[in-house]
């Protein structure tokens, strides 16, 4: 008889620590594998994924109807009812690829047949690109579609496939071997003898690991002999990335897991001070982590949620939290009709005193707006919206402490920030980051309304030639604000490569098809200024009022021939191999309010900024200048 006395009675928190720290000094990792785009819902990425196409990679017409050339609508109203003859126009389906010259599609609906049937007559004139998909809106070749680290969703693996990518590297899922122990075990049966106790704690084990990403291999069950319990565990760890062991393990009699591991690998602790769970074996076999899990099924399901989950994160690189449901303010006015019940992707930030719930895209071909959705809000079919301020219940995507450590960045748009994310993923930060390009000015109204911790700015005073100082001051008159050193950018106008149109400045866009950043973003204010003092008639360059909302955006749509020239940062031009002719050097910097300038999360961007880890990745993507970034570059 074998009778072996608990090690330890260790607390739970110190056990879990000790346990990992044990299995991290052991080189225990994740291992990875490449797989289709196909097979990757539920998978986790091994590293950044960036988009090898646009989506739309085509401008297509967004609409049923007819698609023309906008010009020829002008003038149509009510009482000038304009008719179109056969020639004027091309029928489309939606999808369809827009005809060339054209640019522009009239819905159906708004289509009055004439009596010859090959005409129409419209009442309304059109404007360009009205209900089109331009190219890239919604994903843009070398965009990022997810950081590292990230579990594939179903809206993912759409995005991948929809940004051209086939197959992914990801992390492989470990496989775990599980031995159920004991001579009154019995494998499931009817009517079992007295004394038979049915082995189902396998069962439940195996269906939990594969709700964590791992594959199971449950192992025949082992009678209470030492030498056959030891090479059961000898052999599972040569063919397993994580062993279980079922029952065994308590101080009474024929309970041989401590000692099977004491003599096979290497026991870390037997006991913790926990109930139900006191009886839990802790070790490992070289690299090869070992839990014995209590014969007591409620015990059993607490020790996995409490240690073996957290512990299988070195392997399969998961995070286990729940999410409940939360009660959160809305950012912003909420508009529903009373025809359905509405349900709208949103984002939640916790950067202010009380969580808000940020409305995403609603539109029906933007994937993103999944993708980057962290709550559901469910508008009941009888309520027409929620008013700013107002409260109302979220159904979270992700769990609640996860949302509570999630970094709000908005502003302005540059892929630094996606570059951050990674970074913090890669360096184990303990943070996500959540971030939206709503323009440098919303950068500013979204900081000071505590919609977000932190935005990016690049603000032109006309007038002094400074950048970002004199907006901080007019929009926070009573202070309480800093402004954090960014990188240093070169904006310039891009272009076709090789510069067929012969560009040399900025006043040669005057005769060009362009296509500009959205107005409020500081792109948008330097080309108005560079606009102006060329003397340029603004209303008369065509696509001058063709907005997007990111410079990556505005590239896609040149390389792809959809547009002559528009204005942008250098690293855009590079990763679209465009021809740019630089016009201006920005400072790109950050406000915070003073008050959440200590929040760790800050901290840890701030961190992120002075790293090497991202003076490389921005010397990579070209056009950015690196000072001191991440200082205190003024207190208001």
């Amino acid at each position: 008889m074998i009778k072996h006395n608990y090690l330890n009675n260790v607390p739970l928190d110190r056990a879990l620590e000790l346990f990992i720290n044990e299995l991290k000094e052991a080189g225990v990792t994740h291992k990875t594998e490449l797989v289709a785009s196909t097979d990757s819902h539920g998978r986790v990425s091994a590293k950044a994924v960036y988009a090898k196409t646009s989506s739309p990679h085509y401008n297509a017409a967004a609409m049923d109807g007819i698609a023309l050339d906008a010009s020829k609508t002008y003038g149509a109203s009510p009482t000038s009812p304009l008719k179109l003859s056969k020639d004027d126009f091309f029928v489309v389906d939606t999808g369809d690829k827009m005809p060339l010259s054209t640019d522009c599609v009239i819905m159906a609906e708004d289509l009055i047949r004439n009596d010859d049937e090959d005409s129409f007559t419209i009442i309304t004139a059109a404007v360009p690109w009205q209900h089109v998909r331009q190219i890239g809106e919604d994903i843009c070749a070398g965009d990022m579609l997810m950081p590292s680290f990230t579990k594939i969703t179903p809206a993912l693996a759409g995005a991948l496939l929809a940004g051209g990518v086939l197959e992914l590297e990801v992390i492989k899922n470990p496989l775990v071997g599980i031995i159920p122990t004991g001579d009154e075990i019995v494998s499931p049966r009817e009517n079992p003898k007295a004394g038979e106790i049915v082995e189902f704690n396998s069962v439940i084990l195996s269906g939990m690991l594969e709700e964590w990403g791992a594959k199971a291999k449950t192992y025949p069950i082992i009678p209470d002999r030492l030498d056959l319990i030891e090479k059961a565990i000898k052999d599972a760890a040569e063919e397993c990335d994580f062993v279980l062991m079922i029952a065994g393990s308590s101080a009474g009699r024929e309970d041989y897991t401590a000692k099977a591991l004491e003599n096979t690998g290497k026991l870390l602790l037997h006991g913790l001070a926990i109930k139900p769970g006191k009886p839990a074996v802790l070790g490992r076999l070289d690299s090869v982590p070992f839990v014995g899990v209590p014969g007591y099924p409620v015990s059993a399901i607490l020790v996995m949620e409490m240690l073996v989950k957290e512990a299988l994160s070195l392997l399969n690189k998961e995070k286990y939290e729940k999410a409940p449901k939360l009660k959160a303010l809305a950012g912003h006015k909420i508009s529903s009709s009373l025809k359905n019940r509405e349900f709208l992707r949103a984002t939640v930030s916790f950067a202010g005193a009380e969580p808000v719930a940020l409305p995403l895209s609603s539109g029906a071909g933007v994937i993103t707006s999944m993708t980057k959705a962290s709550a559901i809000i469910d508008i009941d079919q009888n309520k027409e919206g929620f008013e700013a301020g107002e409260d109302m219940e979220l159904r979270l995507l992700r769990p609640l402490e996860s949302l509570k450590n999630t970094l709000v960045v908005t502003g302005s748009h540059d892929p630094l920030i996606d570059e951050i994310f990674d970074i913090f993923r890669i360096e184990g930060a303990g943070f996500d980051l959540s971030s939206s390009h709503t323009g440098s000015m919303g950068g500013i109204t979204a900081v000071k309304a505590g919609h977000a911790h932190t935005g990016g700015v690049h603000l032109l005073d006309t007038q002094t030639g400074e950048y970002n100082l004199s907006y901080v001051k007019k929009y926070f008159p009573k202070g309480g604000v800093v402004l954090i050193e960014g990188v240093t950018r070169t904006q310039g106008i891009m272009t076709a490569a090789g510069n067929p149109k012969r560009i040399k400045t900025f006043v040669d866009i005057a005769s060009l098809s362009y296509v500009n950043r959205q107005r409020g973003s500081g792109t948008r204010i330097l080309c108005d200024y560079l606009a102006q003092k060329a003397g340029l008639e603004t209303d008369k360059i065509y696509g001058y009022g063709r907005e997007e909302y990111t410079h990556t955006g505005v590239a896609a749509l040149i390389a792809a021939g959809s547009a002559d020239a528009g204005l942008g940062i250098y690293s855009a031009a590079k990763l679209y191999n465009l021809d740019f002719i630089p016009v201006a050097e920005e400072y790109y910097d950050f406000i915070c309010l003073e008050e959440n300038l200590e929040d760790e999360k800050m901290q840890a961007f701030l961190a992120v900024l002075k790293s090497d880890l991202f003076r490389q990745r921005l010397e990579s993507l070209g056009g950015y200048g690196l000072k001191n970034p991440g200082s205190i570059k003024a207190v208001f």
